[in-house]
């Protein structure tokens, strides 16, 4: 168990970071340097990534047996910047 919660760790800090590059660094280089070249890149790893978290928060869920409530606020936490920091350090 603690090595799929490892995991879990592990993908939810790669999605936030991609997340984190995507609006940071990617889309000002689209819209305001007409590059789009690395959203495209960024944008495909994050969207990778952020299926695996879903994913792998559902099955941690089943592990942990968390409330349905504590799983939606964990998938909340996706679509929010800083969000999967903040899951790690409440639920695991």
């Amino acid at each position: 168990m603690s090595k799929t919660i490892k995991t879990f760790k592990i993908i939810s800090m790669l999605e936030a970071i991609s997340f984190l590059v995507l609006l940071g660094i990617a889309m000002p280089l689209k819209y305001i340097w007409d590059s789009p070249q690395m959203v495209q890149i960024v944008g495909m790893a994050h969207g990778v990534l952020f299926l695996l978290y879903i994913a792998m928060a559902v099955y941690v869920s089943q592990l942990l047996n968390w409330s349905v409530k504590t799983l939606f606020i964990v998938v909340l936490c996706s679509i929010i910047p800083f969000g999967p920091f903040y899951v790690e350090r409440k639920y695991l």
